[in-house]
């Protein structure tokens, strides 16, 4: 009788008993929207990371929107984005009716390339309607965030981390120089606890900060602009009297997500250590394949949350493309993913701001070699031994001087 073949998904949520337990208690308390467990959740989330401040949103998307919106970017503005990111990281400028202006990747990082987001800052700052930017952290690892603080402050615009793939994560400026935790290298950072992150809620999001002004203008614009008195009005010790102060949003983060999260954040650096022994193990299990396949790179001065394990097709020595590697790791039961189509390439940004390949040209050329393999806590070792042979497999049978190309 054949056997079952071995199906692995391309991620898997870790909830643990404290995550349920912690739901129940909020269902039981018969407050299920933003309270005190939601404090709770940003307090601890603050201390973690190093902030004085954190603030519960509903996504990485609801964070990038405030910090934006509390640094004052308006209609007509121009920040700096990856192109090599999410669509939020883009889509957020556009809520202003301001302009993304996309800048390069590292071919070998794929995070934002300092040289030209310098670039890109000394054209556009003359101007005067340069007015952010936002580095994103690719998978995990952090950007050179000293370059990007440098830059910042010397075309005086404001720096907006993008930290949905992080947490852990830490930087150092050199070998001997103390790490620094992700939330602590730059005025706010935004972070992301969508089902497949590194802790979770389900759907969810925080911003972080030590600037008490930007956290009380988040606060207060995450909750449709009602002032201060809103968040306590339904306690004993709370007024029914609020007032709008600003036309806000609807961003905040429920009691009952806030409950999943406290839970995940007490398991946080378990859940990393996981994904760094997964992401040790894929680079022993591929270490022969390097004529083939390029593995992504954890560089010296980083500590990397391995959100994603992605690697590079070496395109050149294979007969295959990315579908068909993609397609048979599929046959294979695996599902793997792609991280990501450059902005530039997306037709909304060809059609509104007529991007070509050519202006990104690291971006563009690394694009059709990603795939990004299954990396999650609780990934059993037969699963990681069955992508990574499987993985070797296919580009080993497709090798260009094995099939006498």
């Amino acid at each position: 009788m054949k056997s079952e073949q071995m199906t692995v998904p391309f991620f898997r949520p870790s909830i643990g008993a404290e995550e349920k337990a912690g739901v129940q208690r909020v269902l039981d308390s018969g407050w299920l929207t933003t309270g005190k467990v939601a404090r709770e959740f940003e307090e601890r989330f603050a201390e973690y990371v190093g902030a004085r401040y954190a603030v519960a949103l509903n996504s990485c998307t609801a964070a990038l929107h405030l910090g934006l919106e509390a640094y004052g970017v308006r209609e007509g503005d121009l920040v700096l984005v990856p192109t090599m990111t999410f669509a939020a990281t883009a889509e957020v400028v556009r809520y202003f009716g301001a302009r993304p202006v996309l800048v390069d990747c590292d071919p070998r990082t794929l995070l934002v390339d300092p040289g030209a987001m310098e670039a890109a800052a000394a054209k556009w700052a003359p101007t005067g309607k340069l007015k952010a930017m936002i580095p994103m952290h690719y998978g995990g690892q952090m950007c050179d965030m000293d370059a990007m603080n440098e830059i910042a402050k010397r075309y005086h615009v404001s720096l907006l981390e993008d930290a949905a793939h992080t947490l852990p994560a830490y930087y150092r400026s050199h070998s001997t120089a103390p790490w620094r935790s992700v939330g602590e290298t730059s005025p706010m950072a935004c972070f992301s606890f969508y089902a497949n992150k590194c802790i979770t809620t389900g759907e969810g999001g925080m911003l972080t900060t030590s600037d008490q002004g930007l956290a009380e203008r988040v606060r207060m614009m995450s909750l449709h602009g009602l002032s201060k008195n809103a968040w306590t009005r339904f306690e004993a010790k709370g007024s029914w009297y609020y007032e709008i102060v600003e036309a806000g949003f609807k961003y905040n983060m429920t009691d009952v997500a806030a409950a999943i999260g406290l839970g995940q954040l007490a398991r946080a650096n378990e859940l990393w250590r996981e994904r760094q022994a997964l992401a040790v193990t894929y680079r022993e299990l591929l270490a022969n394949c390097g004529d083939l396949l390029t593995l992504h790179p954890e560089l010296e001065d980083r500590q990397s949350s391995w959100h994603l394990f992605p690697v590079q097709l070496n395109l050149e020595a294979l007969a295959i493309d990315r579908a068909q590697f993609i397609e048979e790791m599929k046959a294979a039961g695996i599902t793997c993913s792609v991280h990501w189509m450059p902005l530039h390439l997306h037709p909304y940004y060809v059609r509104e701001y007529h991007c070509q390949p050519e202006e990104f040209p690291q971006a563009s050329a690394v694009w059709p070699r990603l795939v990004s393999l299954p990396l999650f806590p609780g990934m059993s070792p037969e699963e990681i031994q069955h992508v990574a042979t499987s993985a070797k497999a296919i580009v080993q049978r497709h090798a260009r001087q094995a099939v006498g190309v």
